[in-house]
This record gives C-alpha cells, structure tokens and sequence, in this order.
C-alpha cells in the first residue's frame, strides 16, 4: 500500500510540475524539434525510473547493442501488464512513440506528453481511423526518424500464452523498411497486475533481440510476419531465467 500511496504522490508532482515544463518543451520545439524529442524523452525516462525505483522493480536488461544507433526501428513485443511500457521507454536511447490504446488519449496531462513523444492512439474498434493511425506510424519513421513500438497482441494477456499477433500491426514495418527489433518481458505482471491495486517489489527480464531486416526474408514468410516474429518473441521468452 505504501508504494502505492508513494507512487500517486509522485505522479501528482510530476503533473503539477510538468505544466511549466510544457511550455517550454512547445517553445524548443518552435525552434528545433530534434531537441524537444530529445528533451520530452529525458523528462519522460526520469519520471519511469523514479516510479521503478519507488515500486522496487529491479530489471535486468539484456541486447541493448542490439538496438540501431544511427535508424528508426519497429519494437515489436508481449504484453503483460502496464509496466511492459514504463521498463523498456526508460531505456530508449532514441526518440520512441508507443501505439497506445485510443482510451489514453482523453487522460489529461498524459495525453500531451504522449503527443510529445509521438506516441499513436489505436482506435481498435474503427478499422478507417486504425489504418490512419498506422500510415502516421508508417510516416513518422520514414520521414522523421522517429522509432515505434507496439504491442501486437492489442492487449494485455492474462495466461501463460500470447494472443495471436495481429498481421497489419507490422505494417508499419513492412511499408517504411525500417527493421523489426523483438522486444521480449517476462515478469512484469507481478509489479502490479497479479495483486491488483497493490505495488510489488519484483524482479523482471528485458531482452531486445538480434533486429530483423524484412527485405531478406522469403515471400512465405512476409506473408506471415506477424506468426514468424511471434514465434522469435515466443523462443525468447520460453529461453528467460529469472
């Protein structure tokens, strides 16, 4: 309970605070948006890690040489809990922006720090706006160089198994030719989801594996991008030791 009880006081800090802070964030970025990507993440990344260490969540991380200095790339990964997000944005060494569910975006105060970092709302129920979300993710790589992670299962597994991905959450990959880097959690589910509403102190596994460049898979294979990156996420996993 206290970890809790800590963790929303701190949130209300961190949002009181940040109404100063997005006004200068929109001011950098009038001038140069390379710097407010930058600056928004730092701001963002701080914040994940004080609530980590407020809940006692202690992480291993593993293949971050994997991740490409000098390109954007597509995080594809499982999906457990809420942490899933908070534990690897912290470590992102570039600019990053989550497609989140289209709930999210009616949250005061987070919406627009997730518009800062470019994070995407995914309209799950309307397939017209959830192809409009997708071609923004397809654009902002392509054009401005900005990674994208998602979650392909589209929500939060409660069992031991992974939901069947969904095939056209990857066509933001397919369609910018950036690579896929497999983002893989184990664990993350007993910080909060597993004793809900109470915070655990826990530890958990962060693995990012060897990027994948689609242009040298066979047509087969492109044709279900989806099930062959699932099964490497799937392989990942089944390998982790806590």
């Amino acid at each position: 309970m206290i970890r809790l009880i800590l963790v929303i006081l701190f949130l209300v800090i961190f949002f009181i605070l940040s109404i100063p802070m997005w006004i200068i964030e929109w001011i950098i970025g009038k001038f140069n948006k390379k710097a407010k990507d930058i600056s928004s993440l730092r701001i963002v990344q701080f914040a994940f890690k004080c609530i980590l260490f407020i809940c006692g969540t202690k992480t291993t991380v593993i293949g971050m040489e994997n991740i490409p200095k000098d390109e954007p790339v597509l995080f594809v990964g499982n999906h457990r809990g809420i942490f899933d997000v908070l534990i690897p944005y912290s470590r992102m060494p570039r600019a990053t922006g989550f497609v989140a569910k289209k709930e999210l975006e009616k949250i005061p105060g987070l919406n627009i720090w997730m518009r800062y970092l470019h994070c995407l709302f995914l309209d799950r129920d309307n397939m017209k706006e959830g192809l409009k979300t997708i071609l923004k993710g397809i654009d902002l790589v392509k054009n401005d160089g900005i990674s994208i992670a998602i979650f392909p299962e589209g929500t939060r597994s409660k069992g031991p198994d992974m939901l069947p991905f969904k095939e056209g959450s990857l066509k933001i990959a397919e369609k910018s030719g950036c690579k896929i880097v497999p983002m893989v959690q184990k664990n993350t589910r007993s910080i909060f989801e597993e004793q809900f509403p109470l915070l655990k102190k826990a530890k958990t596994v962060l693995e990012f594996g060897t990027p994948i460049d689609i242009s040298t898979l066979d047509k087969d294979t492109r044709k279900f991008l989806g099930a062959y990156v699932q099964n490497i996420i799937k392989e990942m996993y089944d390998k982790m030791e806590i």
